[in-house]
């Protein structure tokens, strides 16, 4: 190879672990925002998920034109739930290893969480019937499509769907197991009483998406009229 070539990029030039390519063309005809004249994309890791930097133009509201940079760590779209019982007055939570928190001052990395996981090219509501089933063994039947939020657009793609959804207290044993052995995963199902699950909040109890569905619980959501 000579001096002037580049080795082949995964994901650009050649497949990367899930066989995608010209991933380093994202972004480059957006043209939603005038104010906005993306100028490059370069892929810097796809592995499963891909982080790019993008170089733009962009106008400030005085007139000015600057170029600007941004890192973008893109992993796809996903989904979260909150599932409950309204005449037992409880909620259905998971509890699992999340190492960005461990290494982050967590002491021991264990969150405890509503359900959730990325869509993987399925509808929101098709992926987050999934995850309940692989992640409490509870089948959703219909789910309550509650908002959409973008939880870190300074650096993350995603876009999270919220849904909530019943289920039938003693279904699922509290403390039983679940989870994706093949993926890693060791997940501890947790069946807590609604009241402590919001007096945990801001505790042991810091997850975001976590937090957001149960506030809504507690103001419009299921549990709202027994607080009025």
């Amino acid at each position: 190879m000579s001096d002037g070539e580049r080795m082949p990029q995964p994901g650009v030039d050649v497949p990367d672990r899930r066989g995608r390519t010209g991933l380093d063309r994202v972004g480059r005809d957006l043209d939603g925002n005038p104010r906005v004249r993306v100028r490059d994309v370069r892929v810097l890791t796809s592995n499963w998920y891909v982080t790019r930097v993008t170089s733009f133009d962009f106008q400030h509201v005085d007139g000015r034109w600057t170029t600007e940079e941004r890192e973008t760590y893109d992993r796809g779209d996903g989904a979260c739930i909150l599932l409950y019982d309204v005449a037992a007055r409880t909620v259905l939570l998971t509890r699992q290893f999340r190492y960005p928190a461990y290494v982050n001052e967590h002491p021991d990395g264990m969150l405890t969480e509503v359900v959730g996981g990325l869509l993987d090219e399925d509808a929101a509501e098709v992926a987050i019937r999934r995850e309940a089933e692989e992640e409490t063994g509870v089948v959703v039947g219909e789910v309550e499509r509650v908002f959409e939020v973008y939880m870190s657009p300074g650096s993350v793609t995603e876009r999270l769907h919220f849904f909530a959804a019943p289920y039938l207290r003693g279904t699922v044993a509290n403390g039983s197991r679940a989870g994706l052995a093949d993926e890693g995963e060791d997940i501890e199902v947790l069946e807590l009483d609604f009241d402590d699950a919001l007096d945990r909040i801001g505790h042991d109890l810091i997850d975001a998406k976590t937090i957001m569905l149960l506030q809504w619980a507690a103001l419009k959501g299921p549990f709202a009229a027994a607080r009025a």
